[in-house]
């Protein structure tokens, strides 16, 4: 078994409490399904928002989720680019598993569907 990192990214139309909470958590449990991920497997993670998203922590989101309370998670604010994506929440999930690397399977939606693109 290896610790991974699965990383993902969605984006929001409004810096809204609740808006970041359901996107985070679709992102969260797309990331978690589509690797097989059980959450005694998740070793942590790390959420990040641009500049422009204060309404809310989106690691509350994870909390939410069954069995989540025991989960190492740090929120923090991506580096301000400019002419980089905006209302993007980022996810850097670190999960045991028997993938490899290769067979990761990292999860971009709504705007952020963009970023895989620019990274291969």
């Amino acid at each position: 078994m290896f610790c991974r990192g699965i990383r993902g990214a969605t984006t929001v139309e409004l810096n809204d409490r609740e808006e970041m909470l359901a996107a985070t958590r679709e992102l969260l449990q797309l990331m978690i399904q589509s690797n097989d991920i059980q959450v005694d497997d998740v070793v942590s993670a790390i959420f990040t928002v641009t500049a422009d998203l204060d309404a809310t922590f989106p690691a509350l989101a994870a909390r939410s989720l069954p069995g989540w309370a025991e989960v190492a998670l740090i929120c923090a604010r991506e580096i301000p680019v400019p002419g980089s994506l905006e209302k993007c929440i980022r996810i850097l999930l670190h999960a045991n598993t028997t993938r490899r690397a290769a067979e990761i399977e990292h999860i971009y939606i709504r705007g952020a569907v963009d970023l895989r693109n620019s990274l291969t």
